[in-house]
């Protein structure tokens, strides 16, 4: 068990005699159930319990968090890196199923983490993001595990619109090998999804100490590699996912490259004919 993860049980379990009845039904509540708790606000919890905002309130004092805020951060970070997929699977919002009511669940689940994504979404930090991507010397975006799916996709749609375009996999320790040689006007884009593998964890820092800069595209305030990144861009959850769900991350990607490509202009042509003439030189597409 992690620190993290005992910190907190250690924390609410030692302060549980001192609570108060309300209090005690508030700490069950959070301890029975982490995935709807952590996605509430402070009203929402006190609804659901059947207390006050102001036992709410004094419940996270009591436990020595500074404030709700940063209560729900520590419980978002047990959620994020310790959850099991045991755990996941019996924590899931509904049971798991196959039938045509999974299907409208599944896929409204993916609505309201995009729309989440639409509300929440930094247009400042994109802005500068997309500048980064437009000027660095070259791109290397890296991922892993699930995260390496939607990074192919962004490096994939990104050497369509410019030059010096790698993807990477965190696993392949070979990565370490072009991380050290990367150029110093390169950028990094790394892109993680919980739970959080090492080997992400371990080039995010490869990539802080050779002082190249680093873009994070990931699905919670809370991953790891948040603190060494320059730039990040957060695709949150509205939900535990069971197997993981990288719909709103993708759709973060998808519109970070369309509007890379409408800031190219007058480049964005001559790259996308050349490529189109390789494609046709080479046989590499079917044409009827």
């Amino acid at each position: 068990m992690s620190e993290q993860k005992t910190t907190i049980s250690h924390t609410i379990h030692t302060g549980y005699v001192k609570l108060t009845k309300k209090g005690k039904k508030l700490a069950d509540f959070v301890l029975h159930h982490p995935d709807k708790a952590v996605f509430m606000t402070t009203r929402e919890l006190a609804s659901a319990v059947g207390v006050s905002e102001a036992t709410v309130v004094r419940f996270v004092r009591q436990l020595h968090f500074p404030s709700y805020s940063a209560f729900i951060k520590s419980l978002r970070e047990i959620i994020d890196t310790e959850l099991t997929l045991t755990e996941r699977s019996r924590i899931s919002s509904s049971p798991i199923r196959s039938d045509d009511a999974e299907f409208e669940r599944i896929t409204n689940q993916d609505i309201e983490n995009i729309r989440s994504l639409s509300k929440s979404i930094d247009m400042a930090e994109v802005k500068k993001i997309r500048r980064i991507l437009r000027d660095a010397d070259a791109v290397h975006i890296i991922g892993s595990r699930l995260s390496y799916t939607s990074a192919y996709y962004m490096g994939w749609t990104m050497a369509k619109i410019r030059q010096n375009v790698h993807i990477y996999k965190g696993s392949d320790k070979t990565t370490i090998d072009k991380l050290i040689f990367a150029g110093p006007r390169s950028v990094i884009v790394i892109v993680a999804t919980s739970r959080y593998p090492n080997d992400l964890i371990q080039l995010g820092k490869i990539a802080n100490r050779r002082k190249l800069r680093t873009i994070l595209l990931t699905d919670s305030q809370s991953c790891p590699l948040a603190p060494i990144s320059d730039h990040m861009l957060v695709a949150p959850l509205q939900s535990i996912p069971f197997l993981g769900n990288p719909a709103s991350l993708i759709s973060l990607i998808n519109y970070l490259v369309h509007s890379l490509a409408a800031d190219m202009g007058d480049k964005l042509k001559p790259h996308q004919e050349k490529l189109e003439q390789a494609y046709l030189e080479n046989d590499i597409l079917f044409y009827y």
